[in-house]
């Protein structure tokens, strides 16, 4: 069920809702735009909405303008400090914003962002970044191969190691919420990785070379169970591996969702319900569990190359129940930002 929809000004490309309690109604929107010419740029922008689905409210109330950016993620909430999001940008830059805004639902909802630190960590670009469990350290995937590891202080951000891990763009890298001295990359070398980074430089745990037919664009560690984690291919398929060696991970299931598979998000209370952006196939919500992967509905009212999708954290109500889910998603040439709500009961699926 459509719930709202606008236009950002320039190429969407990331959507993240706040997963902190009393900003939970807060979405992030990044956008990419490539302005050509003698001295070609890439301009970009963070969108901060409120969202209130029932009422229909997607309303814009802060915006600033960046570098073209690749990647936007909200801290994780095991963290001590309130939200923080992070920028992955196309000039080598990590930038790390403070959320200043009220979570008294009395008040008029609004806020900004306030840069607390931002660095040039590499001379590429800034593809992909991914938080640690206790938002202390974050990855970064470059578009050299290489994954850079950033530890968050007061005094700063500060680059603990970096490695080139691929040989050719990282597109994406993952911590492993349960182990996460383990670090997970993926490539346009068609490799998935594994780094253990206690040791620098960080030792390679595995490295499989042979399933993907193409590049690995995402991957996602289950957050219910600690011997599973997903990855997505430009090959179309999301497959489902079993850690428990983990020197040999098993690729245990695959299913083909017919265009590159760029996200894939969890499901915030519901085990093995996964969210995917399929870049030319629109999006699909997908059931991961003792049996093969099944697309139980597909989301189809883009008209560009579908790359963010997020799901919004539901509140608990009394008596244990939750709110329908509300799922973001944005597509690329068009600019186009939809909320909308699962046809689905994916609850009880």
């Amino acid at each position: 069920m459509d719930v709202a929809h606008c236009y950002l000004q320039g190429n969407a490309d990331a959507v993240e809702f706040c997963p902190h309690e009393g900003y939970q109604n807060v979405l992030a929107a990044s956008t990419y735009t490539l302005q050509e010419g003698e001295q070609p740029t890439r301009a970009g922008s963070i969108s901060l909405f409120d969202v209130n689905a029932e009422k229909g409210n997607l309303e814009l109330f802060h915006r600033v303008d960046t570098a073209g950016i690749f990647d936007i993620k909200w801290s994780t909430i095991g963290s001590n400090a309130g939200p923080l999001l992070a920028q992955a940008d196309a000039d080598g830059y990590l930038r790390i914003y403070s959320f200043e805004g009220s979570s008294n639902e009395e008040k008029t909802r609004g806020g900004f962002l306030n840069e607390v630190s931002g660095e040039r960590i590499s001379s590429s670009m800034c593809l992909f970044l991914d938080w640690n469990p206790s938002a202390t350290s974050i990855s970064v995937g470059l578009s050299d191969g290489s994954v850079s590891i950033i530890t968050i202080a007061e005094s700063g951000i500060e680059k603990l190691q970096e490695w080139k891990a691929h040989d050719f763009e990282l597109w994406t890298t993952c911590f492993d919420i349960h182990q996460p001295q383990l670090v997970y990359t993926g490539s346009d070398d068609c490799k998935f990785s594994c780094w253990d980074i206690r040791d620098s430089p960080s030792d390679r745990v595995f490295q499989n070379s042979k399933v993907h037919k193409m590049g690995v664009c995402c991957i996602a560690k289950s957050p219910n169970d600690p011997n599973t984690i997903l990855t997505g291919s430009y090959d179309e398929y999301l497959r489902v591996w079993d850690l428990r060696s983990i020197s040999r991970p098993v690729n245990e299931a695959s299913v083909c969702l017919g265009g590159g598979v760029w996200r894939i998000k969890h499901h915030p209370f519901v085990s093995g319900m996964i969210l995917a952006a399929c870049m030319h196939n629109g999006f699909a919500i997908v059931k991961i569990g003792d049996k093969k992967p099944e697309v139980v509905e597909a989301y189809s009212q883009h008209g560009s190359l579908a790359y963010g999708a997020d799901w919004q954290r539901a509140k608990i109500l009394p008596g244990g129940e939750t709110k329908s889910t509300t799922v973001a998603t944005c597509s690329f040439y068009d600019r186009l930002l939809r909320l909308w709500m699962p046809k689905s009961d994916i609850c009880c699926i």
